[in-house]
Order: C-alpha cells, then structure tokens, then sequence
C-alpha cells in the first residue's frame, strides 16, 4: 500500500496533492491518503475520486492550522500502524518539510523532488537536484520509501472513484511537535482574487520594471488577460512587490497556460519555478537573457513601451 500525505490548507486542497495521488497509483498498489488535521476530513470525495480508498484524518486539539513537526509525528505513528511501502507528498515546500520530519522521526532517507519512482530493493527514483538543472539517478537503500513528487512532473488524473473511506485518529503529539506553528497571515492573492497556483496566465516583473511604481502597467495588463501579477526573488527583496506573488525555487512553482516574464533575466531559482509554463512569452531589452532560451515567444524592446502596447491592442481585439 502507498500512503500519500494530502496537504490541505485550512481545509482548502493544495492542487499538487492531486499530481501526487496520481503518481502513487502508477506504483501497482492500493493508495490510501493521509491529512492532518480535521478540516481536511471534508476531502474525501476529491481523494477518493484520485484513487485513494481510505482518508485517515489526523485530528488532534493542538492541530489548528499548519504544524510541520507535528504533521511528522502523526505520519509516524500512522506509518508504524498501516506499513506502507512508501510514503508521498507533492514536492511543495510544505510537502518537502512534513516529509522530513517523517524521515528525522523514523531515521530513514528521503528523496525530494522525484519525478520518477521505482520500487524495489534497493527503491529507484530520478529527482531534480540544482533548481531542476540536473536529475540526479538515485538508489534509497530503505524498507520505506519516503518521497515527494516533482511538482508539474505529473498530470493529474482521476479514476472517477468514489468517495473514500473516512478513518479518524488522533497522534500522540508531545509539546515540541506543536512549538513551531502559524501565528498570523498575510493575504495570499492578489487584487484580482486569482491566486499565482490556479491562474491560467501570469504576468510577471523582474528588476527591469524599475520600482513599485512600474508594476501598475503589469496588473493592467494581467487583469486584462484574466490572470495574476507574479514577480522574481529580487523583486520582493527590494520590497517593491509581497513574497506571495514571487515565482521560483524559494517562491511559488507554478504552470500556467501563458506566462509573460517583463525585464525578468532569467536567475536559475526564477526559471525552476516557471519552466513548466505552456507558452512562456519574454519581454527584455537583452537579447543574451538567460530567461530567452525558455521563451516560445521574445519581444527585444522596453518592457515600459512594449506593455503597453500589448495592452492597447489586447483592448481593441476585444471591442
């Protein structure tokens, strides 16, 4: 049995889960699916509709929003119960983190990042080492397999199942599993209300739109398109732009069907992050950009007249 962890946000499913439930039921066994805490109880039907026969939802007073060390914990004492041969997530930074604590508790290997699983004796994974510009071929010499999922490696796919069964626990948390755990939020979407994981198109800015200011003519011309600001790491170091919207390795990965990367050079952590787009459109005055050699589309100009053309013609194309 394969044992993937659905990582949830106060009840709200992260997308990648699903990617990861797909790859598990490639692996020839029954899936059965693991959230931490009781909100994520509602997600049955979405589970069980990705292949996973049983939801055990670990529940627990101390469990209210996001704990990581805690999430560890009840993974153990789950894993000690069922015996999985592997345990997945999605490779997000939350996956990656919960995992790893999972392993820290149990004293075993894990590999992040992995898009392709073999089990056996040794267990063979391909990961993505170096931002995605190596895959590393790798042999993890353990009786679990403890794994993440490259994000975007895998399409997800449902089976149309039903919903799966609901099995309720509660982890024996110890006080340290609880010490680190959210205590305030920022708002993670932009004006728009269209998050950077679920827009189909982002816009992005780099150092090249020259300060906060330059970022009006960007949401002009995402919310033109129906899609969402995004922005690269220098960007929200200079404080001209939130981490939320920053798109990359210490950011958000994401895959939208079009994605426009304004006086964006194209940093190694920049590119891991939006490679996966469809259609990658790059505006720069440097026609050496790392970021051109990604790009289906190149525009060599000002971002500051090249935007804003875009948008006027956008505008009358659509009356």
């Amino acid at each position: 049995m394969i044992l993937v962890l659905v990582d949830h946000d106060r009840g709200e499913l992260d997308q990648l889960s699903l990617r990861a439930l797909t790859a598990a039921r490639t692996l020839g066994q029954d899936v059965e699916a693991i959230v931490i805490g009781k909100e994520g109880a509602a997600l049955a039907g979405i589970v069980g509709e990705y292949g996973a026969k049983v939801l055990h939802v670990a529940s627990h007073a101390n469990i209210t929003d996001y704990t990581p060390m805690a999430s560890g914990r009840a993974l153990k004492d789950l894993v000690e119960k069922l015996k999985p041969a592997a345990v997945l997530a999605a490779g997000s930074p939350r996956g990656n983190e919960q995992l790893a604590h999972l392993a820290a508790f149990l004293d075993l290997p894990m590999a992040a990042e992995c898009s392709e699983i073999t089990l056996g004796a040794p267990h063979h994974v391909l990961r993505a080492r170096w931002a995605g510009n190596l895959i590393e071929s790798a042999h993890v010499h353990a009786d679990l397999l403890i794994a993440t999922v490259l994000a975007f490696s895998t399409e997800p796919e449902s089976v149309n199942g039903g919903a799966a069964t609901v099995a309720e626990f509660e982890p024996a948390l110890e006080p340290q599993d609880y010490a680190v755990k959210v205590l305030s939020r920022d708002a993670g979407e932009s004006k728009g209300g269209v998050t950077l994981v679920d827009a189909k198109v982002i816009v992005s800015g780099g150092r090249g739109v020259g300060g906060p200011e330059g970022f009006g003519q960007i949401e002009e011309l995402a919310n033109l398109l129906g899609g969402t600001v995004g922005c690269s790491r220098v960007v929200t170091s200079s404080g001209w732009r939130p981490h939320a919207e920053q798109v990359g390795q210490t950011g958000t990965k994401v895959a939208p069907d079009l994605y426009i990367a304004a006086g964006i050079s194209g940093a190694m952590q920049h590119i891991a992050g939006m490679k996966n787009s469809k259609t990658i459109v790059v505006i720069n005055t440097d026609p050496e950009a790392p970021i051109l050699s990604y790009a289906d589309y190149a525009i060599i100009g000002d971002l500051h007249q090249v935007i804003p053309a875009l948008t006027s013609a956008i505008r009358q194309a659509k009356g």
